[in-house]
């Protein structure tokens, strides 16, 4: 059964790549909610197919197209003992502020969940590049 979820109109295309960031205030109350939040926080979806019904949404103040979506790989670093294809790591926000890490998006940004578990597919062979002295390695997770 494929995952559901709601985007607005302009967003709701097949290829359409977003990072889901979970319900706000307006969704507590929403008949729909059940169907909108089933995804995971943090994780990064593709739109796969657009289904034709349309429902008001109050988060967006729009109309919202059904979409089915999958989870998609994103670029993530983890520590480089750990970046082996195929096994299992859990990632989160690394507390730091070198804001002028070309990593820091993707080490500490606030796309990132606090925690989350993911899959490594691939990784760089390169170390990734740490302005506080951490070694790393770029991997593509989902």
């Amino acid at each position: 059964m494929p995952e559901i979820t709601l985007l607005a109109v302009a967003e709701a295309q097949v290829g359409f790549e977003f990072v889901y960031q979970g319900g706000g205030p307006p969704c507590r109350t929403c008949p729909f909610r059940h169907a909108c939040l089933t995804l995971d926080a943090g994780r990064k979806y593709a739109v796969t197919k657009v289904r034709d019904v349309v429902h008001p949404c109050a988060l967006q103040e729009s109309d919202a197209h059904v979409v089915e979506v999958k989870p998609v790989a994103r670029s993530l670093v983890v520590d480089a003992r750990s970046a082996i294809v195929g096994s299992q790591v859990e990632v989160g926000r690394f507390p730091c502020r070198r804001l002028d890490c070309p990593n820091w998006t993707v080490c500490a940004g606030p796309s990132l969940p606090p925690k989350q578990r993911y899959r490594i597919e691939s990784v760089d062979p390169e170390p990734a590049e740490c302005r506080i002295g951490r070694t790393l390695k770029r991997v593509d997770a989902v």
